[in-house]
């Protein structure tokens, strides 16, 4: 858009000075489009000016009556019907000159919604983009409840909108809130509506069932409607212009603290729209009273899935991989997994429990569980100690390519590898295995003098290997304690002679 001085400019240029299009555009700065477009709202047309007719000219009755008929046919379609009946001009060209003449559609009206105290609550996730996590990028989701009546709003993030994110916030929530409202209201998620053919709605089970053992009503809105939950599609434009610009965080515990943090100390003390001249925690003082008693008993907010183990002793879920003793292979188990635990069953028995990852392509595993099958292989070891060191280290697979190119004892660099990865951290043996790939020195001094380097700009002591080649016999050697008596004699001669 162009102001209305540069307007007025390009009127006087045109009509007094007789300037054509292509001179005007270039002395005022703008595209010969806006000087003609200008020109042709003002209709001038004389002297030495010249504006060329459009191709579409002809064709302006045809396409303005399909228009009114259609208000959304496409352009594309609309472009075939009108070569049809003789148009030669570009496709981009009549696509622009299409919005131009496509109607407007009219404005709508909508009414106030008022709802009474502990009515009702509106629910909605938000996307906040990718965040690494664990050494990977992450979809990082927010879940936002917010009471019709007093505004007062629940957040809470989580790297998954999956069905026990959604049930965890429910609980949450209603935990943060103090009660349950009689009514949730909800966009057309698929934990909520799992099918939906005009006014028949098919709700998620999970969920119906969750909504009857907190006894409210889940209630959708229409589709494409977002203005009927319009109090949480505010609250979560407020959490992005107020909370979350320029946040840091350390990790999703860190930033769900510090959300709590702000709702308490800074959206609860704002201005109740409602009610400009009471804050939000006062009307909900009002409204807490109202609030259904939430039931003595919690409702299961784990996500449940069943997977299939195949050939190798491991479950994958969450794009991560699971070890499980070996003896469920080729068998169906249920994956029960919150925030911070997995627990794999077998029927109602479970058979192995592991701290959860955020991160892709990881591999969680019980040592017991490969130690067992490792011992029923030949060669188990050897191939266990490649695999933890692809696992710790996934650079080694160069420095392994260098040293068989090289002719190095690769099972004696495969022992040193894993001995060392028993003393030293495995960050900094990947950056030693990283800087002996980049100076091709495939053997374990290289390695060991990378790690010392690593250890003195640290400061800290050098790493000590214990190795026990044959515990069973160290165990069984006799060790016979002498009397310590003879220490003490020592200690009195030197006294003597001190004498």
């Amino acid at each position: 858009m162009i102001s209305e001085r540069t307007a007025a400019e390009i009127l006087r240029l045109a009509e007094v000075e007789k300037w054509p299009v292509g001179t005007i555009a270039s002395q005022i700065g703008v595209h010969h489009s806006v000087v003609t477009r200008v020109l042709r709202e003002k209709s001038i047309v004389r002297g030495g000016l010249c504006i060329r007719p459009c191709r579409l000219d002809p064709y302006k009755p045809f396409v303005v009556e399909t228009l009114e008929k259609y208000p959304r046919l496409p352009a594309s379609r609309l472009y075939q019907m009108v070569c049809e009946r003789g148009y030669k001009g570009g496709q981009d060209h009549f696509r622009a000159m299409i919005a131009k003449l496509r109607p407007k559609p009219a404005a709508e009206a909508f009414m106030r919604l008022r709802t009474l105290p502990g009515e009702q609550a509106q629910v909605d996730w938000a996307d906040f983009g990718k965040h690494e996590v664990e050494g990977t990028l992450r979809r990082l989701c927010v879940f936002v409840m917010t009471l019709s009546y007093s505004r007062r709003m629940f957040v809470r993030y989580s790297y998954s909108a999956a069905m026990g994110a959604f049930i965890r916030g429910h609980v949450q929530a209603f935990e943060h809130f103090g009660g349950v409202p009689r009514t949730v209201l909800y966009d057309n998620l698929r934990s909520a509506v799992t099918n939906r053919v005009a006014d028949a709605i098919q709700f998620n089970e999970t969920c119906l069932e969750f909504a009857s053992h907190y006894r409210y009503l889940p209630k959708p809105v229409a589709v494409a409607r977002g203005n009927e939950k319009g109090r949480v599609e505010r609250s979560i434009q407020y959490i992005r212009t107020s909370f979350f610009p320029a946040r840091q965080f350390g990790d999703i515990a860190d930033l769900n603290c510090q959300a709590a943090q702000w709702v308490s100390q800074i959206a609860d003390q704002r201005p109740c729209p409602g009610d400009p001249r009471r804050r939000v925690i006062e009307v909900f003082e009002d409204e807490r009273a109202q609030l259904l008693s939430p039931p003595d008993s919690p409702f299961p907010d784990e996500d449940r899935v069943v997977v299939k183990v195949g050939k190798t002793p491991y479950v994958r879920f969450d794009l991560n991989d699971y070890s499980v003793p070996h003896t469920h292979t080729r068998q169906s188990l249920t994956v029960l997994a919150t925030e911070h635990t997995v627990r794999i069953l077998d029927d109602t028995k479970v058979i192995a429990t592991h701290t959860r990852s955020w991160g892709k392509g990881k591999q969680i595993e019980d040592v017991a569980h490969i130690q067992e099958l490792a011992d029923r292989k030949s060669h188990g070891h050897r191939e266990r100690s490649l695999d933890r060191l692809h696992h710790a280290c996934p650079s080694c697979q160069q420095l392994f390519r260098i040293a068989a190119d090289q002719g190095c004892n690769l099972n004696a660099l495969t022992v040193g590898l894993t001995r060392m990865l028993d003393s030293t951290r495995a960050d900094v043996l990947e950056t030693a295995i990283v800087e002996a790939t980049r100076n091709r020195s495939p053997h374990m001094r290289a390695i060991r003098h990378y790690v010392d380097m690593q250890q003195q700009q640290s400061n800290q002591p050098p790493p000590v290997e214990l190795h026990f080649t044959d515990r069973t016999r160290a165990l069984s050697i006799p060790v016979h304690p002498h009397a310590l008596s003879s220490y003490d004699q020592l200690y009195n001669e030197v006294q003597d002679n001190d004498e």
